[in-house]
């Protein structure tokens, strides 16, 4: 399991002061990892250029950068029958000590849309503001725990408004719901291929660990006729064109957007029960995207 750096190394520049966080870090929690430059690259491979990335540096208690990220809002259950509303409020995302923390509450909450929930929570978005086609998408994230919980990291099409879901592609970079604490999904949708029937694989942790009792860096590598799923660097799946069902398409030759949420309930995790505490925490520590040099 990845030991959280200290938020002092994570914002440490290259040079002496780097290395001197780095030797009081490796002296008071041990173990040997890489702690990021002021241009990370992923720990696997030193072949790929950062192009984006978000460090949720704002002031404690701040909205997120409202130039990276934008809000879907509604407690329609979309799609899937989830039982939150969306909020752009800070009750539910605000910057906290170098993490964006997305908050499930339980709550009576009526939002814009008239429709009257029993749970808020919040569902971020880079579409309009960032795309891309290829690369490596990855995020250091500490999931929330309980029954009928559902955070996810995962993309869409941005052509989503032209052909709609699923023709416009959808890859699930990491997706968890609370009757499985110990495991997490990678999964591609399209045409044919949605729902149900994606295609991927899950990830467990050994012994019996919890996905929410630390953070995990999770990732996809995306190229032309393959998606490849990471958690922690480990390469558990790999999703091409010769996967698909017969007479589908492959749909992912297109610019993606980015989302973060933590829905409520749905088909797939059901409903909390009273083994279910609130509020619930979903700590993304940071997002970057790279391209291949």
């Amino acid at each position: 399991m990845e030991i959280a750096v200290p938020m002092a190394c994570k914002r440490a520049s290259m040079g002496l002061a780097m290395m001197a966080c780095l030797l009081l870090w490796l002296g008071t929690c041990g173990g040997g990892a890489t702690v990021p430059g002021p241009n990370p690259q992923p720990p696997a491979s030193q072949s790929w250029t950062l192009v984006w990335s978000d460090e949720f540096s704002g002031p404690n208690g701040s909205s997120p950068d409202p130039a990276k990220w934008t809000f879907e809002l509604g407690g329609g259950g979309w799609g899937n029958n989830e039982l939150e509303t969306y909020t752009n409020r800070t009750q539910n995302a605000y910057v906290q000590d170098d993490n964006l923390v997305i908050q499930a509450l339980k709550e009576t909450y009526t939002g814009p849309d008239g429709i009257q929930r029993d749970y808020t929570s919040a569902r971020l978005k880079t579409q309009g503001l960032f795309q891309r086609t290829y690369g490596r998408f990855e995020a250091r994230i500490k999931i929330p725990y309980g029954q009928g919980l559902w955070p996810a990291f995962w993309m869409l099409g941005n052509n989503i408004g032209q052909v709609g879901w699923p023709n416009c592609g959808e890859i699930d970079i990491i997706e968890n719901i609370g009757r499985e604490p110990s495991m997490i999904h990678g999964t591609i949708h399209g045409p044919g291929y949605s729902g149900g029937s994606g295609i991927g694989a899950a990830y467990s942790l050994a012994s019996g660990q919890r996905f929410a009792d630390d953070f995990h860096t999770f990732a996809v590598e995306w190229k032309q006729n393959a998606v490849r799923f990471y958690v922690d660097n480990n390469l558990y799946k790999t999703t091409a064109p010769a996967d698909l069902p017969t007479g589908t398409t492959w749909v992912f030759d297109h610019s993606f957007f980015l989302i973060l949420n933590v829905a409520v309930g749905g088909n797939w995790p059901g409903s909390p029960d009273s083994s279910t505490v609130f509020p619930q925490m979903m700590l993304v520590d940071y997002v970057r995207v790279y391209q291949r040099q």
